[in-house]
């Protein structure tokens, strides 16, 4: 009995030695990974598939340590620690970023993508991989891009159904100036803000109405604050799932491929996560007593007809190659 004890107590020491040696590339490290919307966002849902990735493949040596509502800073606060390398992680649109990498400004020209199959060729394809070093140069390691989504026009003043309704709405935009470029063309009056300052900013009148996709929009409860709903699709926007370089450079192989494959695993997720939840937000927010509005695709048409003079002025400040090369991906997507 006394040697069957000791074998058993041999064989889970073993065990054990080769589980830890397993696991001995990686080191005991807690991640900070900032991000602005609510944990109940598909956003969440990513997180957490890396979470359980990290998990099963370190021994639970990398965890993610997760911020929600901006509660750590703003997306570009917390962009700026990470090329500081002060902070790991974040989950932020490219909007915001485009002060340091012009380039991805491309991503905010109105009415780029028709629908998320084309920005899914243009994301993970060469396209994507040319921001990818853009970020690199700037600081910041991109590990892979989940969604955002289509935005769409919210406020309380009408519904938005063609061209001319844009006319005198106050609306909070990105503090990015496409974005402002775009609804002051479109007759509104843009204003920049932090997106934790809308809420209170609609609740209070301060502004008529803002621009964001169905699922930021409901868990973001704006619907308690207005409404109508105007299904615009006006642009596209990817999350990036950037990394700090400076600390990028101090972890080992392993350590890096672990993190790519969990956010690769979480893009699956939050992909397919947003997507559904994107349709149910929308019958949520009609249920909940938004007017929503659909817009033709002729209007659809004289809104980009109207926002052509954006492009003309700022391709030359986002580079010509840059949108060539997102352009010359979507041809290729659309089958030309």
């Amino acid at each position: 009995m006394l040697k069957r004890r000791t074998l058993i107590s041999a064989l889970s020491a073993a065990s054990l030695l080769l589980a830890t040696s397993a696991f001995a590339q990686f080191a005991e490290r807690t991640i900070k990974f900032t991000n602005g919307v609510a944990e109940d966002h598909p956003v969440g849902l990513g997180v957490k598939k890396m979470q359980e990735v990290l998990a099963a493949k370190t021994g639970g040596r990398m965890k993610i340590n997760a911020f929600w509502n901006n509660a750590a800073g703003g997306d570009l606060q917390a962009t700026q620690a990470l090329r500081a390398g002060t902070q790991e992680m974040v989950c932020t649109s490219s909007s915001p970023l485009v002060g340091i990498i012009k380039e991805l400004g491309v991503f905010d020209l109105p009415f780029l993508f028709a629908n998320e199959k084309e920005a899914d060729a243009v994301l993970d394809g060469p396209a994507g991989a040319y921001f990818n070093k853009k970020l690199e140069d700037a600081g910041l390691v991109n590990l892979a891009y989940w969604e955002n989504g289509f935005r769409n026009l919210t406020n309380n003043k009408r519904p938005v159904a063609k061209a001319e309704d844009f006319e005198g709405v106050k609306v909070r935009v990105m503090q990015n100036n496409i974005f402002l470029d775009t609804f002051k063309t479109l007759g509104t009056n843009a204003v920049p803000m932090n997106f934790g300052e809308v809420f209170t900013a609609l609740e209070t009148k301060t502004i008529d109405g803002q621009e964001n996709p169905f699922v930021t929009i409901e868990t973001s409860k704006f619907n308690e604050v207005q409404k109508y709903l105007s299904v615009t699709r006006h642009a596209y926007t990817p999350f990036l799932i950037l990394y700090s370089k400076k600390l990028w450079d101090q972890l080992n192989p392993q350590e890096q491929a672990v993190l790519r494959e969990a956010a690769l695993e979480g893009q699956k997720v939050e992909r397919t996560a947003i997507r559904a939840q994107s349709e149910k937000s929308l019958a949520s927010l009609k249920t909940k007593g938004m007017q929503v509005n659909e817009i033709t695709p002729a209007e659809q048409r004289r809104m980009f007809e109207k926002v052509k003079p954006v492009y003309e002025k700022n391709v030359p400040t986002i580079g010509a190659e840059p949108v060539n090369i997102v352009l010359e991906a979507l041809k290729k997507a659309r089958g030309g």
